[in-house]
């Protein structure tokens, strides 16, 4: 589990992040949302510690990140697992080495018992063996993250930080995507954080949301309050797009 406590963030004099408190749960997907510039992206840097906040605290299963060693903050980093909006793979690596990349840094695994891991990994995101030796050039975009999603879970994290992990992908494979995310967040019981402005992500998977207003909270629930909601700021971000102000007018004619 992750606390944010009263936190505030400002850049060169201007306050991004406005008192916020949240927290987000283990075994949950847990999304932040919100318009852009609003300072969803501002909020998952400062929770990873990427931006040091002004005031406030970020805890980590009771542990504040501000009051940690640099040791510290170096093993809670191990605990981590990151997928990035572009994937991030490297080029000039095979897939199966890039999933090996982070268990041959960062643990005290051999070559043999990281290849082990990483085609463990693999397997579970449904990458076959034989695409194992492809590069990422070599892939589709969903298979690619799929791969990322391998090498983010490839050293066991508590906690996995997912920025728009839909981006450039089409809405079944997006679909798909989410599931597996779901499934792994449930499967091993990591505090999962997503990054989204997906509409279909976050009525799919959404079992704890955070939406963010001009660098405050401006409503927390789950996919299921959404359409119950009265809420101006979620109402407004949400059934921006006609289908889903019809849906939202259908399911208030049946109530």
């Amino acid at each position: 589990m992750i606390e944010v406590k009263n936190l505030n963030k400002s850049f060169d004099g201007k306050q991004v992040l406005k008192n916020i408190s949240a927290t987000f749960y283990k075994g949950k997907v847990n999304q932040i949302i919100g318009q852009s510039g609003g300072g969803k992206t501002v909020l998952m840097k400062s929770i990873i510690g990427l931006f040091p906040i002004d005031s406030g605290e970020v805890l980590y299963n009771g542990r504040n990140i501000a009051d940690m060693s640099k040791l510290e903050i170096k093993e809670l980093r191990k605990e981590i697992g990151m997928l990035f909006q572009g994937s991030a793979l490297f080029d000039s690596q095979r897939v199966i080495e890039n999933v090996m990349f982070p268990l041959i840094m960062f643990s005290d695994k051999d070559s043999a018992e990281a290849r082990d891991r990483a085609e463990f990994c693999l397997t579970r995101v449904d990458i076959k063996p034989q695409a194992f030796d492809l590069y990422p050039s070599e892939i589709s975009g969903g298979m690619q993250k799929r791969v990322a999603i391998a090498r983010a879970i490839a050293l066991q994290p508590k906690y996995l930080f997912c920025d728009e992990p839909n981006s450039g992908l089409d809405p079944v494979t997006s679909i798909l995507i989410d599931r597996l995310i779901e499934e792994i967040t449930e499967e091993f019981d990591i505090t999962t954080i997503i990054n989204t402005h997906d509409m279909n992500s976050i009525m799919e998977i959404g079992a704890n949301i955070i939406l963010i207003r001009k660098g405050e909270l401006a409503w927390q629930g789950s996919r299921h309050d959404i359409f119950s909601a009265d809420n101006e700021a979620l109402n407004d971000f949400v059934f921006a797009s006609e289908l889903f102000r019809s849906i939202r007018n259908k399911k208030q004619e049946l109530v």
